[in-house]
């Protein structure tokens, strides 16, 4: 009787969400952590943004559901030059945009000129949309990817030849990451005939399985499935965001029913879900990290020898116990063990106060020195709760003489003052977008140090660098593994993040839930996904 009520009550709430009295539709409700800043993943870094654009578009290539294997996506098959710098790509016949969106009715389907127009947007300053919705597109930038593109450049509708300045290994599983979304050109032309270019980011159409319907600001998002979608229809018909920032209140949506799948749970709470016969509490261990960034432009962090002391006076293993309780493991390297070309030959720093109040006084720092120290006002799973942690680091800080004032800010202004570089310390992290060890590694290099950039520690060395590009470069495994475990050597020694801990993902779903999947990758993927 119990869960019959409940499955009851999870219809009824799954009605209001939709504004319908319409029950036989298949609806997946997922309970988010957040609102998303716009639709366009180029202009986006934040899994919440990613996530919420994602069931819309497409992009030349994806990942496998639950993977990191690079599949065909809108081009159904490339031919790379034997040089590797030339890359053909044979677009897919008869791909349909979304029709109805924005008062928009596509005339013609996908073709070359959405590529170029895609990819353009974010490499040409004179693009017509380059500067639309505050034109920042870090993924691309922070990637280095103007400097390694050439040309891309139209063979005919079918055809788009992507031309290199050099050979990049990871390049294929860059392209199946989210900033590479094709869009529709025409729908951007429509909308600048119309005087509302921004609409193009906010009221999404693409090729995708969902197609947008609604968004209410911190409240919901709907979508229907897109009929004509290329590889069919999705088995559930309508899906629905209730975004839910609360943790305590995603568990107890989920357990009455009013959700489906829930992201971030509290590690506090997992035994208790693990009990739960509605539920099943499915989880892996992450390719994350969560870290404090040093910002290496403000003194004293400009200094190593102040980084390396407050790296010894953390009391890391308390943090690991007090606040991952059991679902995180400490972290010397920025990336994780599970990716190839880790290096556990580093040995991290040990939590030694008196050591560390010795190396600060070495370094001329004596206290009281006043800082501050951000923390993240949003739940991950590489960091269930940075208000803790920034807690427990203040307490260590203050033994230091270090008088730590923390910090935080509405989640979207949060990320833009720390790549504003405005802090002096700032926990953040990452989850990798596509399992090769670049995508961890380019968070400390030179071209994301920019204002903006994703590189928090503002820190350039060109040891590390050189080394980053030259992997790039390279398909020899063994090369990049070598310059990869030479990287990590460096990242230790002159410690420009602080790194915290690479946690276990656990995602509840309710029973009723058929084929979910985590990704590796930390997203939150509905195509392929049925109910009972």
């Amino acid at each position: 009787m119990r869960h019959f009520w409940k499955k009851s009550l999870g219809v009824a709430a799954t009605a209001l969400l939709l504004g319908t009295t319409a029950l036989s539709a298949k609806t997946l409700v997922y309970c988010s952590e957040g609102s998303p800043e716009n639709f366009t993943p180029a202009l986006n870094t934040t899994g919440t943004s990613l996530d919420a654009a994602r069931p819309v578009y497409s992009q030349l290539v994806q990942f496998e559901r639950g993977s990191t294997n690079v599949i065909p996506d809108l081009a159904e098959k490339w031919d790379v030059s034997a040089d590797g710098k030339e890359i053909l790509f044979h677009l897919r016949k008869g791909v349909k945009f979304h029709s109805g969106v924005g008062g928009f009715t596509p005339t013609r389907d996908f073709n070359a000129d959405d590529v170029l127009f895609s990819f353009n947007r974010q490499w040409m300053p004179d693009h017509p949309y380059a500067k639309v919705s505050g034109g920042k597109y870090d993924y691309f930038n922070d990637m280095d990817m103007p400097t390694l593109l050439d040309k891309i450049e139209k063979v005919d509708d079918l055809t788009v030849k992507m031309t290199l300045k050099e050979p990049n290994a990871p390049i294929m599983a860059n392209l199946a990451m989210d900033f590479a979304t094709i869009h529709s050109a025409e729908y951007a032309a429509f909308l600048d005939k119309a005087g509302k270019k921004e609409q193009l980011d906010q009221v999404p159409v693409g090729t995708g399985p969902f197609q947008f319907v609604t968004y209410q600001k911190d409240a919901v998002l709907r979508f229907k499935a897109f009929d004509k979608y290329y590889a069919g229809k999705a088995k559930i018909d309508d899906l629905v965001y209730a975004i839910t920032p609360d943790p305590t209140a995603r568990l107890a949506k989920l357990r009455a029913g009013e959700c489906h799948v829930a992201v971030s749970p509290r590690p506090a709470d997992l035994a208790e879900i693990g009990k739960d016969p509605a539920l099943d509490l499915k989880s892996q261990p992450g390719l994350n990290i969560a870290y404090l960034a040093f910002n290496t432009q403000k003194k004293p962090f400009d200094d190593k020898k102040v980084r390396q002391a407050i790296s010894m006076g953390i009391d890391q293993a308390a943090i690991i116990k007090d606040v991952y309780l059991g679902a995180g493991q400490a972290a010397k390297n920025l990336m994780p063990p599970t990716i190839w070309g880790y290096n556990d030959k580093v040995e991290g720093y040990k939590f030694d106060p008196a050591k560390a109040a010795a190396m600060l006084k070495e370094a001329g720092v004596t206290g009281p020195l006043d800082v501050d120290l951000w923390w993240m006002p949003v739940q991950r799973p590489y960091n269930p709760n940075a208000k803790k942690i920034a807690e427990m680091m203040q307490a260590d800080l203050a033994k230091l003489g270090l008088n730590a004032k923390l910090v935080s800010y509405e989640w979207g202004e949060y990320r833009k003052r720390l790549q504003n570089g405005e802090h002096m310390l700032g926990q953040l992290g990452w989850t990798g977008d596509n399992g090769d060890p670049d995508n961890f590694f380019f968070l400390l290099g030179c071209a994301a140090a920019r204002p903006g950039g994703q590189n928090l520690a503002k820190w350039c060395n060109k040891d590390f660098d050189d080394r980053m590009i030259k992997a790039r470069a390279s398909f020899d495994v063994k090369e990049r593994t070598k310059l990869y475990e030479e990287m990590q050597v460096i990242q230790h020694e002159e410690a420009p993040v602080f790194t915290i801990a690479h946690s276990v993902v656990y995602e509840p779903t309710r029973k009723e839930v058929v084929d979910w999947k985590i990704s590796p990758l930390g997203r939150h993927e509905f195509y392929g996904v049925d109910l009972k």
